[in-house]
């Protein structure tokens, strides 16, 4: 396993971090515990979570990841030997409404209220990295193109998220703060603002990159260089899309896309085109669709780990394998041609 600094915290992580959202919902605990076992043994260190799983996120699966990391935290006294990340649950009125009513707010009260209940969840003093999972405010994320501004009233400063956030890195309950799903004007700000007011720094940054999103280069590629903030790489497979596996009309059996067709992200015409072309570059090349699709991810400058996720134990040893492999210049140059011609299909 390949380990990288969290941003400019004195965290190494694991350059694969498990993720963990279909905890409760598609895994069981003992299948949970089993891929837990297993990522660990491979050395991956940096498990990441949020409040708001399982996903689909429903009240009656809400918190039902964090419970099982805590049950599996407690079982195997590994809380020493993970870095654990999760996330507290922006606003969402309309399809959140079980979380605070769907009115969250990064505000004294919010913020307490999530990270004590997450804490006792995941049966923990403190969590390594503790992100806003999206902005409170109305922006581009989840795939949403085209920006119209908008007065809103009742946002919460940025500056008193931060300074909430401080006394909580002083009371011992995060060593550090990540955004998620985050734009550069709002990444910007908060690191303006904590130089400014002598706070916490945002360490890392949880935005969709793969094969079908690169949109990620656009901007925030070079905050993350520029100012050590690691991307932590989600959906770097396109839903799983990026395997070929739901190609000409599959529907592998109990598969997210075959549960959940609602999710429907990487699965336009011009997506469907574009996994094709790299479904049959990596053939090509006596690869595995998706373990190049993983390793391209893998090898970007800009990338600190690559969230993966699994539902059985062949899926997760497939994936944590990516590490080990190095993709030839010819496939680098493939990968290129064919992002010429379908670029970011799926934003």
């Amino acid at each position: 396993m390949d380990y990288r600094k969290l941003g400019n915290s004195d965290i190494a992580v694991s350059v694969i971090c498990l993720g963990t959202m279909t905890y409760g919902e598609q895994n069981n605990q003992e299948q949970a515990f089993a891929q837990m076992d297993y990522a660990h043994s491979q050395g991956v260190n940096f498990f990441d979570t949020a409040e708001l799983y399982a996903i689909p996120p429903k009240p009656e699966t809400y918190g039902q990841t964090e419970i099982i990391i805590g049950k599996w935290l407690k079982a195997r006294q590994h809380r020493h030997k993970i870095v654990l990340a999760s996330k507290i649950a922006g606003p969402g009125e309309e399809w959140i409404p079980h979380i605070r009513g769907g009115q969250t707010r990064f505000n004294q009260k919010y913020i307490t209220e999530a990270l004590d209940a997450s804490l006792k969840r995941l049966q923990t003093d403190y969590i390594d990295l503790y992100q806003l999972h999206w902005p409170e405010r109305k922006t581009n994320y989840f795939g949403q193109l085209g920006y119209t501004p908008e007065t809103e009233t009742s946002l919460t400063p940025l500056i008193e998220t931060l300074q909430v956030l401080n006394e909580k890195v002083k009371a011992g309950k995060i060593r550090y703060i990540g955004l998620s799903n985050e734009t550069p004007w709002g990444i910007m700000r908060f690191l303006q603002l904590a130089e400014q007011f002598d706070l916490p720094g945002i360490v890392s940054i949880q935005n969709p990159y793969n094969l079908l999103n690169r949109s990620y280069e656009v901007g925030l590629a070079e905050i993350s260089c520029r100012e050590e903030i690691g991307l932590l790489a989600y959906s770097p497979l396109g839903f799983g899309t990026l395997s070929g596996k739901y190609l000409n009309g599959q529907q592998p059996d109990q598969a997210r896309l075959t549960l959940f067709p609602h999710y429907t992200r990487y699965s336009n015409a011009m997506a469907i085109t574009a996994i094709e072309k790299y479904v049959a570059l990596a053939q090509k090349n006596d690869l595995d669709p998706a373990q190049m699709a993983l390793a391209y991810v893998n090898s970007r400058a800009f990338l600190t780990s690559t969230i993966i996720g699994a539902t059985n134990l062949t899926q997760l040893k497939h994936n944590i394998e990516s590490i080990d492999i190095t993709l030839p210049e010819d496939v680098l140059e493939g990968i290129e041609h064919i992002h010429q011609e379908y670029p970011n299909p799926s934003p």
